[in-house]
């Protein structure tokens, strides 16, 4: 049986995917499509089966069982005993390790693949400085690649990727080996290059940030199987379950019991520690025991006198971060985090209300079996 949510037809399908090393399952019957120009991004920790899920896309790895399909193509099926050669997918890869020929020239080393094709000069060269326009380095064709910084060496893995045009390009957390600032500035571009080629992508990373700011749509992947596929607002918003909860961003988990509707539709949550909380369901009630995901973003301190709390506590820690403030909020639920804009300032140790809107409170699911 699949482990994921059923997909319907993409440019890329992948149906049941299942991959053996040795007795070690490592994809367990995952299914998840992508669009035409979509930029879907496998998202999860070390060792959940994403880089070994890209890899059998891309043909260099044979998995055991399942299908995979690119624009109507098909590349690898169990059933029909179908695995074409990587060389002939027509799909291109961009790794962490960049994997630049450090004796050629950047112009050498985005023409490389295009001379195994064996296509002719004028066409290689038309390519090569086309692709090298695109990400910028147009200039720097002659220089000798070992001379080139990471950021610069990224951009001509990139260029390498798009020169001969493919139908899908697969990276393989090519961002992980930058500094901060600079990872930054190129998630920017290469979510304007992806956009303004159309090309269809499919991207591997462990950084939940990142996800969040480059993604059309993420797969949230768990010990080789899919916990959940949605918009990064969706499975930021929505968390199916507290895997995807806990792993994106951070989350205020509470645990206790729906004790029914609420009179604004959604359902009433009394936590373990007393306190009753307007929430909602997404994926349904299933029996009584259950828990909820707060994100401290959306929780808002007043003082007490203001009403409308929800919860009260007392300011336990403030941590000033530049862009927001911290609070760890000791409430009779729990030790709750909240974030706030640093023009609201709580000194420790004084009381507080802890207000939110029933959406912000979700109810959680059980994780992927």
């Amino acid at each position: 049986m699949s482990s994921a949510v059923a997909a319907d037809h993409g440019f890329i399908d992948v149906s049941d995917l299942i991959i053996h090393y040795e007795d070690y399952l490592a994809v367990k019957g995952i299914s998840f499509n992508a669009g035409a120009g979509e930029h879907l991004t496998l998202l999860g920790p070390s060792g959940c089966g994403k880089t070994t899920t890209l890899r059998s896309i891309a043909g260099l790895e044979r998995p055991s069982a399942g299908e995979i399909v690119i624009d109507g193509k098909r590349l690898y099926s169990g059933k029909g005993r179908v695995n074409v050669p990587a060389e002939r997918r027509g799909v291109s890869m961009v790794f962490q390790s960049y994997a630049i020929w450090p004796h050629m020239t950047v112009f050498d080393n985005v023409a490389y693949g295009l001379r195994v094709r064996k296509l002719p000069r004028q066409e290689v060269e038309r390519a090569v400085l086309h692709a090298l326009e695109l990400v910028q380095m147009q200039s720097y064709a002659s220089r000798s690649a070992s001379m080139l910084s990471g950021g610069q060496q990224q951009r001509i893995a990139l260029a390498r990727a798009i020169a001969f045009s493919p139908k899908v390009v697969l990276f393989d957390e090519p961002l992980s080996n930058l500094d901060a600032k600079l990872r930054n500035a190129m998630r920017v571009e290469l979510r304007d290059l992806q956009s303004r080629l159309q090309i269809t992508s499919l991207y591997v990373t462990h950084d939940q940030e990142e996800a969040l700011a480059i993604s059309d749509r993420i797969i949230i992947m768990n010990s080789g199987t899919i916990e959940q596929i949605g918009t990064p607002q969706d499975i930021y918003d929505r968390p199916r379950n507290r895997f995807v909860a806990d792993f994106i961003g951070s989350a205020n988990l509470l645990r206790g019991s729906v004790e029914g509707r609420s009179e604004e539709g959604g359902y009433c949550f009394r936590t373990e520690g007393g306190d009753l909380l307007p929430c909602v369901a997404p994926y349904g009630v299933q029996g009584n025991e259950a828990e909820v995901a707060i994100r401290p973003a959306y929780i808002q301190l007043r003082n007490p006198e203001a009403g409308g709390a929800i919860m009260q506590g007392t300011v336990r820690r403030r941590m000033f971060h530049g862009d927001f403030i911290q609070y760890q909020v000791q409430c009779r639920s729990g030790e709750m985090t909240v974030r706030r804009s640093p023009t609201e300032v709580f000194e420790e140790g004084s009381n507080v209300a802890l207000c939110f809107h029933s959406a912000q409170c979700v109810l959680l699911g059980s994780q992927a079996a």
